[in-house]
């Protein structure tokens, strides 16, 4: 008799041979909704498919158990089926574990059953509108903040007394039923109960059975000195409150700064236009500049340039992380005036005589330097 040369394992599933078990497993599932028998409505199909569905199965066992898939890579199939076990006398529930739980769901559209299980309650989050100065400085804030929580008077039970609630006869309060499907005898959410094993008959007046109530909560925060637009800090376990005892969700604060009219932020600097005159930028003198704590005096430097930055130490932001601050930053801008009187005409002009500049506002000798290099 003509022996049957089986396709390598490896093959068989569409892997690697360096695959990690997640991806055999994974393989494994998508071959097992593609070839089970019991999804396949045309008769000649469906043998067909039944081989495929051993031919994966066998190869899964090999290589989803360390032991044995050591074996099939040294030795390959002379190890024998007395190593890795062969298709004769197959099993369609022999090794199928948690894999298989899981495919359940997708066959039969329902999970494997059970009482209900705790349920996290969701994550929220709230935008939070800062002035400059608060973000700065930071502040103590109070968000009113809406949200599902349990319910108080039924203590997140849904009915209105213990005698409210009586066993589910659909399951007989185990919150599932058994079924059979082709080759498999499996379990699936009670309908009648959605899985939580008893029926409530009178629901809690003020949930109306929902364990849950929405309710606005107000929660004191502090608002750290020197946020910024972007940012966003967690509040652990101020989401959500969770159903059947499941753990409630965090809150998010979202925060935007909303712009100054005078100050801008440049990291932990705090920037001003400063404008100044073209006189005291060129004698210097001392101007008042704003900040946050208020107007100060600044030196302004003999021959102060267009566009130049002062900069005052300790005046900007602080960091969120570590002791630093930052500085404030003034820009000068420099003003030139429009409209001159008579007098400032000729005193500009006595300037220009006296510094060599001529009155078109170029320095003698640029077009020769500009003609010389043509020549």
């Amino acid at each position: 008799m003509a022996s049957v040369t089986k396709r390598d394992y490896y093959e068989v599933l569409g892997v690697d041979r360096d695959a990690s078990d997640d991806d055999i497993k994974k393989a494994f599932r998508r071959l097992a909704r593609q070839h089970h028998p019991d999804l396949q409505s045309d008769p000649q199909h469906k043998k067909k498919a039944e081989e495929k569905f051993k031919e994966a199965n066998e190869a899964y066992e090999v290589l989803s158990n360390q032991e044995s898939r050591q074996r099939y890579d040294t030795f390959g199939h002379s190890a024998g089926p007395q190593g890795f076990g062969g298709a004769e006398g197959f099993d369609f529930n022999r090794g199928f574990g948690d894999v298989f739980g899981d495919i359940f769901e997708d066959f039969f559209g329902g999970g494997r059953g059970g009482r209900s299980r705790p349920e996290q309650g969701n994550d929220l989050q709230y935008n939070l509108e800062l002035s400059f100065e608060d973000a700065i400085e930071g502040k103590d804030a109070k968000l009113k903040i809406p949200r599902w929580e349990g319910c108080d008077s039924c203590k997140g039970t849904g009915a209105k007394s213990a005698d409210a609630v009586q066993q589910c006869r659909g399951c007989q309060g185990t919150g599932q039923i058994r079924l059979q499907q082709g080759f498999f005898t499996i379990n699936r959410a009670c309908g009648q109960c959605q899985g939580a094993g008893h029926i409530i008959t009178d629901p809690c007046p003020a949930c109306r059975g929902q364990k849950r109530v929405y309710r606005e909560r107000t929660l004191s925060v502090t608002i750290p000195a020197g946020i910024e637009t972007g940012m966003r800090f967690r509040l652990a376990r101020e989401g959500e409150h969770g159903v059947n005892g499941g753990p409630p969700g965090d809150l998010y604060v979202a925060v935007t700064v909303r712009p100054h009219p005078v100050f801008t932020r440049k990291g932990n600097d705090i920037v001003v236009d400063l404008s100044l005159d073209m006189v005291t930028a060129a004698l210097g003198g001392k101007v008042d500049v704003p900040t946050l704590k208020g107007k100060t005096s600044v030196k302004i430097p003999e021959g102060t340039q267009h566009d130049q930055v002062l900069r005052l130490k300790g005046l900007g932001a602080p960091a969120l992380k570590g002791r630093t601050t930052g500085d404030q930053l003034v820009r000068i801008n420099v003003t030139i005036p429009t409209k001159l009187s008579a007098k400032q005409r000729e005193l500009l002009a006595a300037f220009a005589e006296e510094g060599g500049a001529s009155s078109k506002g170029q320095e003698d000798g640029l077009f020769d330097k500009v003609k010389n290099i043509f020549e």
